[in-house]
């Protein structure tokens, strides 16, 4: 079962770096709770879309890289890298300014019937906003 689910977890990073959104019935539940989903978007996959749709009007070539997958019972645990060029719609006030970010964070989803219906996700906001100049950085 964990290697069934970690392959889940898979599938939905493929989905995400290729922008192939309407394939995610394939892999989550239409009914997903999302922890950690951007204030105002709508519960579900279609939150989840909106999301993602979000990110990326913001930073066109983002991409997550998967660095370790654990599996356990109903849960997996990701820690991924995610990367990214300012080069569309502003982030934060902040008109597109061409920088770059690189940052980690971790995600644990909960599958059930081979879908993803549940995610939790943290990552540093602070960083990104610091690599992309809208924020001093820490010395």
């Amino acid at each position: 079962m964990s290697e069934q689910n970690k392959a889940i977890v898979r599938r939905y990073r493929e989905i995400h770096n290729t922008n192939q959104l309407d394939q995610l019935d394939q892999i989550m539940a239409p009914d997903l709770i999302s922890h950690s989903i951007f204030p105002g978007l709508p519960p579900g996959m279609a939150g989840a879309k909106a999301s993602h749709q979000f990110l990326v009007s913001i930073f066109p070539d983002t991409k997550t890289r998967t660095d370790d997958l654990i599996a356990e019972g109903d849960k997996v645990v990701e820690r991924w890298t995610n990367t990214g060029t300012h080069t569309g719609e502003p982030f934060l006030g902040a008109p597109a300014s061409g920088k770059k970010f690189s940052v980690t964070g971790i995600s644990i989803y909960r599958i059930a019937n081979g879908k993803i219906v549940e995610h939790w996700g943290e990552f540093n906001s602070t960083t990104v906003a610091q690599q992309l100049g809208l924020m001093p950085a820490q010395g």
